[in-house]
């Protein structure tokens, strides 16, 4: 194989199939990024076996073919290289040689034959979503699941993503929190309905992945028991998780007559300086109604306490104390966009219900957040 190719072109290659390499493993073709030239193009791929991601980038095939350079040293090299225009790179008797300006490099590579395919499906879209509201659904929801070191149970590391009646549904959770986002999804036919549950920090990397892309919209293929979402020069598959996923619409609240309005930057900000003074154990924030003004405190034997005021824009009808983690309200609160948030509750056990509120920004659109309470003393 003998190829030439704008820096950036391959630099921008590289780095998007990085984010698939495989670590540690038995296996030392996973560490490797597969090339292969043919016509006017070079595909780049890289898999861990869970994730593969490829990527299409423009170059002169001098001679076609295919060779699997050591991932990380290309990853490390390909950003370090002197500027200039082009870079070369040709295979010849098991090496390798990358030419760039004055820089050239002789590097070892991996067996090309043993580097894992992968799927491509064969059949059309199941729809396509907007990319910057795939991007918004992740962010959303992804932060609400466990990572694999918390838990046994592998449903909570992963996001729910439904499709059925023009949208997907993407869900989290690990138990006390859920956070759903609605995305709508044009050409999704009526009458197709499908879960796939998708681990959170394959989808962190998806969402780095495609930040990159300057594309509208993203195409959604289904294939058995995997995922996959091509956008521009990428295309990206990963595995689905082969566990039941919480009935989450359950747990959705749906009587909550108790609505607090308020600034969502004033609210977040409190929240953030009552954190520094929560008990370590509970990282909880007591917050209790009184009058137009939800009063909020915490306390800690080790750190003191802290009380401020969070003036309500409307005047709720009842009175109710509650108290929630912290760190909960402040992870949603956080990743939402709009002025005005909405917390409805019903009674001090009982979860409650984050929402945007007032002149909703775009990107909130389809977005709520359920959180179980802490236990007052």
């Amino acid at each position: 194989m003998e190829i030439v190719c704008r820096r950036e072109d391959l630099v921008f290659g590289v780095r998007t199939v990085s984010h698939a390499l495989g670590g540690r493993t038995a296996m030392p073709i996973l560490g490797g990024i597969r090339c292969h030239g043919e016509n006017d193009e070079v595909e780049l791929s890289a898999t861990d076996l869970e994730r593969s991601i490829r990527c299409r980038i423009r170059a002169e095939v001098k001679a076609a073919g295919t060779v699997v350079l050591p991932g990380q040293v290309v990853s490390q090299l390909v950003s370090r290289l002197p500027e200039a225009e082009t870079i070369e790179l040709r295979e010849q008797d098991g090496r390798a040689q990358l030419v760039c300006g004055p820089a050239g490099f002789e590097l070892l590579t991996l067996p090309a034959d043993e580097f894992p395919e992968g799927t491509r499906p064969a059949e059309k879209p199941v729809g396509r979503m907007p990319l910057s509201a795939l991007l918004q659904g992740i962010s959303q929801t992804a932060f609400a699941a466990l990572r694999a070191s918390e838990t046994t149970r592998l449903a909570l590391t992963g996001v729910d993503i439904v499709l059925r009646e023009g949208a997907a549904k993407f869900a989290a959770t690990n138990g006390y929190r859920l956070a759903i986002k609605k995305v709508p999804v044009e050409g999704l036919s009526d009458d197709y309905e499908g879960s796939f549950l998708v681990d959170a920090a394959v989808l962190g990397d998806l969402s780095r992945v495609l930040a990159g892309v300057n594309e509208p919209e993203v195409a959604v293929f289904t294939d058995g028991g995997q995922l996959h979402f091509a956008a521009g020069p990428v295309f990206f598959s990963c595995r689905t998780i082969q566990e039941q996923f919480p009935d989450f619409e359950r747990v959705v609240p749906k009587d909550s007559e108790i609505g607090l309005f308020s600034s969502r930057s004033e609210l977040l900000d409190t929240l953030r300086r009552l954190e520094i003074t929560a008990a370590e154990e509970s990282g909880a924030v007591n917050l209790k109604v009184a009058g137009s003004e939800l009063e909020m405190t915490s306390a800690s034997k080790d750190k003191g306490q802290g009380r401020e005021s969070v003036k309500l824009l409307k005047t709720p009808t009842k009175g109710v104390e509650i108290a929630f983690r912290a760190e909960y309200l402040i992870d949603a609160l956080r990743r939402m966009e709009s002025d005005q948030v909405a917390l409805w509750l019903s009674a001090p056990e009982r979860a409650g219900l984050i929402e945007p509120a007032g002149e909703i920004a775009p990107g909130d659109e389809g977005f709520i957040y359920v959180c179980m309470p802490v236990r007052l003393l």
